[in-house]
C-alpha cells in the first residue's frame, strides 16, 4: 500500500491544509485539469476543506467527456455494420450519441466489446480474420501509446481487418485555449500527473510565462491534490508564475521518451473538435499517412457524419470552469447516470458523474 495509505493519511492532508489557511489571503481560482482529480476532491471533500477564499474548478482533462458528438455517432455507425467487432473501454459504451449509445447498438445485435488495452483488440483481429476489427482510441496523452503501439503491432502482423477511430486529445492546447478565452477565471493549474509522465511537463514554462500563471503538476490522492493547491497558492500570493513538479514520484521535467518517440512515429498533430467546446488549434493526433490504412473514418467512409449537442446540457462550460454541475437547470432531473444528456454524466472521470455520486446538488 506504499504510494496510497501515506498519500491518504489525514494528518498529514491536515497539516498541508492549515499551511494553505495560513498562506492564502485572496480570493482564487485553481482548475484541476484532470477528471481524476475532480473526483478525488468531491469524494474527499477537498474543496470543502480549502479556505473560502480557494475556488477549485473542474476543466477539460476527462477524454470520455471531451469525445466529441459526431465522433460517438460515427462509432455507433461503424458497430453497427455486419461483420464488423466495435472495441471499446467500457465509458465509451454508455455517452449518449445523436439518437443512441454503444449498449443499444449491442443489444439489438452488434458486436461491441469491452477491452481492456487496445492490444486485445489486436488480438481479437488475428483470431477472426474473417471479420472488421476497430478499436475505439480516444484519450490524452496517457493512453496515446497503447494506442499507436496497436497500430504498430498490426503493421507488423500484416493485418488488414484491424483499424482504429481516434480520437486524441492533448492538454496544452486546451490551457492555452481556456486562458485565451475572453471569459477565462482560472488564475492556477493542478497538471495531471500521469499526462506528465508520459510527455513530461517542459511544454507548460511558456505558458506558465506568457500567461502569468502558476502550473503545478499533480497527482490524484488527497495528500497530492491539497500539496498541488498549497504550490499554486504560494506562487499566486507572491505574484509568481512558473511550472512546478509536486508529483516528483511519477513525472519528470522530461517524461518519457521512448512513449514519446512511438506517438511521434504514428501520430501527427492536428485541429480536433472537443465536445461542448469546438475546434482548439493542433489539440489532436490522428494517424500519420503512411497508416492511413488503419484510420477507420476512411475505411468506413463516415467523415462526413455531424451532429448536434443537445441544448439542455451546459457541459462545455463545466469543461472550461464557468459552470459547476449543479449549476446546470437539467442536472439530477432531465440528466441522471441513467439517462445521460452528456458524457461528463457518464464518465467515470467526470464532474456530473461526480456531483451526483457524492451527492452535491445544490451550491455550497
Amino acid at each position: 500500500m506504499k504510494y496510497v495509505s501515506e498519500y491518504r493519511d489525514a494528518e498529514l492532508v491536515k497539516g498541508v491544509l492549515d499551511e494553505i489557511h495560513r498562506t492564502v489571503t485572496q480570493p482564487w481560482v485553481v482548475m484541476e485539469i484532470c477528471g481524476g482529480q475532480t473526483h478525488s476532491i468531491v469524494r474527499y471533500g477537498i474543496d470543502q476543506l480549502l479556505p473560502s477564499e480557494i475556488e477549485l474548478v473542474h476543466g477539460p482533462g476527462c477524454p470520455v467527456c471531451v469525445t466529441p458528438l459526431e465522433l460517438i455517432d460515427k462509432g455507433i455507425a461503424i458497430a453497427s455494420r455486419p461483420k464488423v467487432i466495435f472495441t471499446s473501454y467500457g465509458d465509451m459504451l454508455r455517452v449518449p450519441g445523436s439518437e443512441r449509445d454503444l449498449f443499444s447498438v449491442r443489444a439489438t445485435g452488434g458486436d461491441v466489446r469491452v477491452v481492456y488495452s487496445p492490444l486485445d483488440a489486436v488480438k481479437l483481429a488475428q483470431q477472426n480474420p474473417d471479420r472488421e476489427v476497430v478499436f475505439f482510441a480516444i484519450g490524452f496523452e496517457t493512453t496515446a501509446p497503447p494506442n499507436a503501439m496497436s497500430v504498430s503491432q498490426a503493421q507488423a502482423l500484416g493485418l488488414d481487418n484491424f483499424s482504429v477511430l481516434v480520437s486524441h486529445v492533448r492538454v496544452p492546447p486546451a490551457i492555452y485555449a481556456i486562458l485565451g478565452s475572453p471569459h477565462n477565471r482560472v488564475q492556477g493549474f493542478l497538471a495531471a500527473g500521469h499526462v506528465c509522465a508520459v510527455m513530461g511537463y517542459w511544454e507548460y514554462p511558456p505558458i506558465a510565462e506568457a500567461y502569468d500563471v502558476p502550473i503545478v503538476v499533480t497527482g490524484f490522492e488527497p495528500l497530492d491534490i491539497v500539496r498541488g493547491v498549497l504550490h499554486v497558492v504560494r506562487m499566486l500570493e507572491s505574484g509568481e508564475a512558473a511550472a512546478e513538479n509536486a508529483y516528483t514520484r511519477a513525472a519528470t521535467f522530461e517524461g518519457n521518451k521512448p512513449a514519446q518517440a512511438l506517438i511521434e512515429r504514428i501520430f501527427e498533430t492536428c485541429d480536433r473538435k472537443w465536445r461542448g467546446i469546438g475546434v482548439i488549434p493542433q489539440s489532436g493526433w490522428k494517424l500519420r499517412p503512411e497508416f492511413a490504412a488503419f484510420d477507420a473514418e476512411g475505411r468506413f467512409d463516415v467523415a462526413d457524419i455531424q451532429a448536434e449537442e443537445s441544448p439542455l446540457c451546459i457541459a462545455g462550460l463545466i469543461l472550461q470552469g464557468l459552470k459547476k454541475p449543479h449549476d446546470c437547470e437539467a442536472f439530477a432531473k432531465q440528466c441522471t447516470p441513467e439517462q445521460p444528456l452528456g458524457a461528463t454524466m457518464v464518465s467515470s472521470e467526470g464532474a456530473c458523474a461526480a456531483y451526483y455520486r457524492y451527492g452535491r446538488f445544490a451550491t455550497e
